[in-house]
């Protein structure tokens, strides 16, 4: 089984000839899962209507019917009204909603859509009723061709997480590392692991992708001057901005607002933190001490930075104000985690941890100071990134055999596999 690499601690480590060892947690509690109290709504999808004799009509609602319906059933917040349970009722009618019917298999919210083509687009209609009080609550039109049908299903979700105040993220990208085309470059997929395209062309393993929050640039590590240094890309643009070029530069992450970057370098002779404006300029320092600090995560306010240190000896979880101030110890037992990510509900931290000789995923709750075990195998199981709704996290593991990007809910449910060509690593979902 090949080892899947950790590139923040692990990965100056290894350049620093540094070891750690493992150990157990003796001083947190384990709990192995988070409930939500909050019911999810419950959500009739009945097939689309569409022109019966055009083809791509047909196809269209069929794509986007199955799209919409899989994001629906991962939201968490919807829960699809069994399609068996449509038998119960007469035939929908898309003109004359007979709403008693739909209350009667416990229908909260009825998604009504209708396709027909226009020339080589189609027009998809989509009409949200709430079905108690019997009013259309959202209506939507869109003309599409096919390369876009998922989309058009995910912009959908989005409305409906939006309707009733939860985050959408859809049609937000994931960006992450693959070797293959035969060397690791930056590639980016929808969150559902569908595609998958490639960002980067040289020769040089570019490693450590970050999202700024408007999906707009993307911060990294490169190889291609000869020296790992940090980037700032521009896919949309194709722009390419150098930020830190003098000693060993990685971990880059985007404040919330997206005006800063904090990132690690050893450009001063030891491995410290800095953050600089979000284009590269006004580099600052922002730890000072003999520790190896590594692997900033910003919280979702902005005013506090999580990161990996070993000032204590082992590598621990701390956090300090966004200036550098107010530095202080969050973890307490085990001797080696790393990795921090900060929830966007700024309640949780998600993290690595190596116990046994096995690296799990660990989320640790900041209000309790409550441990959740996420991932319990025998893979190597590293580089979590949460979803811009704080139900979900991708990470990178082995647990296939080669090392592939995962994607796994907060309480350890709904586990799928993302990537299945070359080997694929170090995801991150903007926020």
């Amino acid at each position: 089984m090949k080892k899947l690499a950790v590139f923040s601690l692990t990965f100056l480590l290894v350049l620093l000839a540094l070891t750690a060892g493992p150990r157990l947690f003796p001083q947190q509690e384990i709990v192995l899962t988070i409930r939500e109290g909050v019911p999810a709504i419950s959500l009739a999808l009945p097939p689309f209507s569409y022109e019966a004799s055009s083809t791509q009509a047909r196809e269209a609602a069929d794509t986007i019917h199955q799209v919409l319906a899989d994001d629906l059933r991962y939201s968490r917040v919807f829960s699809l009204v069994p399609r068996e349970h449509l038998n119960y009722i007469r035939p929908l009618n898309p003109r004359e909603i007979f709403f008693k019917d739909w209350e009667s298999i416990q229908t909260r919210i009825l998604v009504v859509g209708e396709i027909s083509q226009s020339q080589n687009r189609i027009i998809f209609e989509v009409k949200v009723y709430d079905v108690k009080s019997e009013r259309m609550i959202l209506g939507k039109r869109y003309q599409a061709e096919p390369d876009v049908y998922r989309l058009v299903a995910h912009r959908v979700a989005d409305e409906l997480m939006k309707l009733y105040g939860e985050k959408p993220f859809f049609t937000s990208k994931i960006v992450f590392v693959s070797n293959r085309d035969g060397n690791d470059e930056l590639y980016m997929m929808d969150y559902d692991g569908a595609n998958q395209t490639r960002l980067t062309f040289n020769k040089w393993r570019d490693y450590m992708p970050a999202w700024s929050p408007d999906q707009r640039a993307i911060a990294f590590t490169s190889y291609r001057a000869g020296n790992p240094d940090l980037y700032i890309l521009y896919p949309y643009e194709g722009k390419l901005v150098p930020v830190s070029t003098r000693g060993t530069n990685f971990s880059g992450a985007f404040s919330p607002d997206g005006k800063k970057l904090a990132f690690c370098s050893t450009r001063d002779g030891n491995s410290e933190i800095y953050v600089a404006n979000a284009d590269g300029s006004n580099v600052r320092r922002i730890t000072f001490n003999s520790a190896i600090d590594t692997a900033p995560s910003w919280s979702p306010t902005g005013r506090e930075i999580a990161f990996t240190s070993d000032r204590t000896g082992t590598p621990q979880i701390y956090i300090m104000d966004a200036e550098g101030g107010n530095v202080r110890k969050v973890s307490f037992g085990g001797n080696y985690l790393d990795a921090p990510a900060w929830s966007p509900d700024g309640e949780r931290i998600a993290f690595v941890s190596r116990v046994d000789n096995f690296f799990d995923l660990y989320i640790l709750n900041l209000k309790t100071n409550k441990i959740t075990k996420l991932t319990e195998t025998s893979a190597r199981n590293e580089s979590p990134s949460w979803s811009p709704d704080g139900r979900h996290i991708i990470f990178s593991s082995n647990l296939s055999g080669s090392i592939q990007i995962y994607s796994i809910d907060y309480d350890a449910s709904n586990l799928r596999c993302l990537t299945s060509q070359g080997e694929n690593k170090l995801a991150n979902w903007t926020n």
